[in-house]
């Protein structure tokens, strides 16, 4: 029987955290956030409230993936903690609804920053047509790529990674120091909203999705953990180093959007870095950002087609999901058929997106990002409740395993998180009840299959 090979070391794990971690969100979400909540105050509490319950949420990860130091990332925790079913239901999920659904948003994009480009050189977008192919074809690029081993695509991490960080760097660098464009005033105007109360509250909930999103990827290490050289010390090294870096560009770019633009000006541009480069430095800065951001979410794609396929992997193995999906390349040692089914059911997604975005809004919409965060938030929430909770019962239900690493603030860490993450879920059920729904019934189908599995063993 093929196993993985252990080829990742810290560089190549820290950099599948950044790279999994900086993708769309800090180039895409800034507008659907301010839009939402309209003022800078609450804009900058919502940036601050994802990166708060990040950090409470990767010190919890950092004890349980230390102490199961298995491929699969939250699959294995909840299997460890709850039994089979709920860790299948949860793969599931991430294989329906949320995980792949993240792929097909971050290629709609990679999509979008492309059409940035051809707005700015030929003075209008193309349609949905064009925005779906170029979609589809990065998808099934990327696929092939991670076929052939994870040596190579941990040396494609460390190039993306790297290149992520140059490419947030120079946004910070060029948004703060352009000053003859950039305003003070931006930051005050206005900085209370209107007025306080229950519709503001759902505004921030709804605000935190996308905030969500951004931090997103951060546990992506995790899914690959027998592939990692001494896990229980890397990984969770790989997160701290890997978050505290991205919290600190996140503060910065965010600074310079709105020192560079005004609150009016974030709320109606989807491309709000390719914007503000482009009022520092003209149009050809616009087409540099916005090539710089598209070769970002290009790797972003890559870095989760390669951890996701490793949760398949790990369920088939264990008996719970697709067979073909439990054999791994005699050569490369990669779930080589999980990464084609995975790849399979991003296109299905990425179809969905765009029809329902065509009738909703017509063929030059570009709103198929938002509606695959909204299709995934509350099915992701749900499950991220149960493996935060799981720390508590692994560590009732295993006492003396080893844990080279202990959460920090523990039990007070795992309080906050569980608290905010199920206020999040109520305001996310509120806000956007429809697509909660179908993501919740996609992954109740999940009963129907396991129980047919469990029949026929």
């Amino acid at each position: 029987m093929t196993d993985y090979k252990k080829n990742l070391g810290i560089k190549e794990s820290t950099s599948i955290v950044i790279s999994r971690i900086i993708g769309s969100g800090i180039f895409r979400t800034p507008a659907p956030i301010m839009a939402l909540v309209g003022c800078t105050s609450l804009f900058g509490l919502v940036w601050v409230l994802g990166g708060i319950i990040t950090i409470f949420g990767a010190v919890i990860y950092a004890e349980l993936t230390a102490m199961i130091p298995k491929s699969g990332g939250p699959y294995v925790f909840l299997k460890e903690a709850y039994g089979p079913y709920i860790a299948f239901l949860r793969g599931w999920a991430m294989f329906f609804v949320s995980e792949t659904a993240s792929i097909v948003a971050v290629a709609l994009v990679f999509t979008e920053f492309i059409n940035a480009i051809f707005e700015i050189i030929t003075g209008s977008p193309f349609g949905l047509l064009p925005t779906f192919l170029l979609s589809l074809s990065t998808i099934w690029t990327l696929t092939t790529i991670n076929l052939f081993g994870v040596k190579i695509s941990g040396k494609f991490q460390v190039v993306f990674g790297a290149t992520k960080v140059i490419a947030v760097g120079g946004i910070i660098g060029i948004t703060l120091t352009g000053f003859s464009t950039g305003n003070i005033g931006h930051f005050s105007d206005p900085f209370w909203p209107e007025e306080f109360g229950w519709p503001t509250i759902l505004a921030i909930g709804a605000a935190l999705r996308y905030s969500f999103f951004a931090f997103s990827g951060w546990e992506g290490a995790t899914y690959m953990a027998e592939e990692v050289k001494d896990p229980g010390k890397t990984l969770p090294l790989s997160l701290f180093l890997g978050i505290s870096g991205i919290m600190i560009l996140y503060l910065g770019a965010n600074i310079g959007y709105i020192y560079q633009l005004d609150v009016e000006t974030i709320k109606q541009n989807k491309w709000v870095a390719t914007k503000a480069i482009e009022v520092v430095l003209g149009a050809s800065g616009g087409i540099l950002i916005s090539i710089a951001v598209a070769i970002n979410a290009f790797g972003n794609i890559s870095t989760q087609i390669l951890c996701k396929g490793r949760a398949w992997h790990a369920m088939a193995r264990d008996g719970l999901f697709f067979d073909n999906f439990k054999k791994l390349h005699p050569t490369y040692a990669t779930p080589n058929n999980a990464l084609i089914g995975q790849g399979i059911w991003a296109t299905v997604l990425l179809v969905g997106a765009v029809t329902s975005t065509y009738y909703q809004s017509g063929p030059n919409s570009n709103n198929a990002y938002e509606t695959i965060i909204d299709f995934f938030s509350a099915t992701s929430t749900i499950f991220n409740l149960f493996t935060f909770g799981s720390i508590y019962i692994l560590r009732k239900k295993l006492p003396d395993n080893k844990r080279p690493y202990k959460a920090f603030l523990y039990p007070w860490s795992m309080i906050i998180v569980l608290i905010l993450y199920f206020s999040f879920l109520v305001l996310t059920l509120i806000t956007a009840l429809i697509p909660s729904i179908i993501g919740i019934a996609l992954t109740a189908t999940g009963t129907i299959y396991y129980s047919m599995k469990i029949k026929n063993k």
